[in-house]
């Protein structure tokens, strides 16, 4: 059983990943100034998913019960309202820097854990409650996360370069 576990880690693992490696290379190829654009018209800026993308990420830290949130301050302008709402946020620069301490936290994280403590509950899950519903563990957080960013990936498709 402990090889199925290992290998069904490592694909979630590879896919999370592969996002991680997509979104990098999407935002790297962003200017600041193309950051600022629209998705497409009255939709959200770039800049905003990468935000957006940054804060849940961040969120992931106590999530999944690995420390501290890193930028709580990010939580108003990116997650609690919509884009444009706050206007005072991070440069774009400094936005570059949170995602890529973030998901280098995360990663660091992730490769301490072993495939069983995959399969623990999350913070937000009661005990009572894992119990009945064992699938609401870290790897599924991950695998929702996953999904999550490849969906605003798409949306950064339609920025014009």
């Amino acid at each position: 059983m402990e090889n199925h576990k290992q290998l069904i880690v490592k694909s979630v693992l590879d896919a999370w990943n592969s996002r991680i490696e997509a979104a990098n290379k999407a935002f790297d190829s962003l200017t600041d100034e193309q950051l600022q654009q629209e998705v497409s018209p009255n939709r959200n800026r770039a800049v905003y998913l990468l935000g957006h993308l940054t804060a849940v990420h961040d969120k992931m830290l106590p999530l999944l019960n690995f420390e501290p949130q890193q930028y709580p301050d990010m939580d108003e302008a990116f997650l609690t309202k919509p884009d444009k709402a706050v206007s005072q946020i991070p440069s774009a620069k400094e936005l570059r820097a949170r995602w890529k301490n973030i998901n280098s936290k995360l990663s660091t994280h992730f490769n301490k854990l072993s495939p069983d403590e995959w399969f623990l509950k999350h913070a937000s899950v009661s005990a009572e409650d894992f119990v009945k519903e064992p699938h609401r563990n870290r790897l599924n957080i991950i695998i929702g996360r996953t999904n999550h960013m490849s969906y605003h990936l798409g949306q950064l498709a339609f920025v014009k370069k």
